[in-house]
């Protein structure tokens, strides 16, 4: 019987609630392991991840059996309620997302990307960062509906 392959990388974005700075030194760690656990349960690697105080960088592998929007709920709804669990009551994430396709060949990029986000953004907000995905990928987007 044939086999079904594949191997996609995608590099998924979004943000707290609001924007709101609710990921502390404290919980960040401790929060890494909790998504790249729950993503290793449905079959997902992460090749890397950063959660920044307001918002959340994921470069992993999509399963073969789910679509990118069932992976990204996968992800929020469980760390949200974990997030819940480790005191921080009124956490939740932004409703939408961004998510953008890797090449095999750009994945070390990526990489290096997500783990340098501490001193990126010390020059650019999540907002300049989104939008400038958004542009680089011809995303046509309405300001009124990225943020929330």
């Amino acid at each position: 019987m044939p086999q079904s392959l594949s191997k996609i990388y995608v590099h998924c974005v979004f943000s707290t609630k609001n924007g709101v700075p609710l990921i502390t030194d404290s919980v960040r760690k401790d929060l890494h392991s909790y998504i790249i656990g729950t993503l290793a349960n449905i079959g997902s690697y992460v090749n890397e991840l950063y959660a920044n105080p307001d918002h959340i960088h994921i470069l992993c592998v999509l399963p073969r059996t789910i679509t990118i929007a069932e992976l990204i709920s996968k992800i929020k709804t469980s760390s949200s309620k974990w997030m819940k669990k480790q005191g921080i009551e009124k956490f939740s994430w932004q409703d939408g997302y961004g998510s953008f396709s890797v090449s095999s060949s750009k994945v070390s990029v990526v990489e290096n990307y997500i783990l340098n986000q501490p001193e990126h953004h010390r020059n650019i907000s999540f907002k300049d960062e989104l939008r400038k995905f958004l542009n680089e990928y011809k995303i046509e987007f309405d300001e009124r509906y990225v943020w929330d």
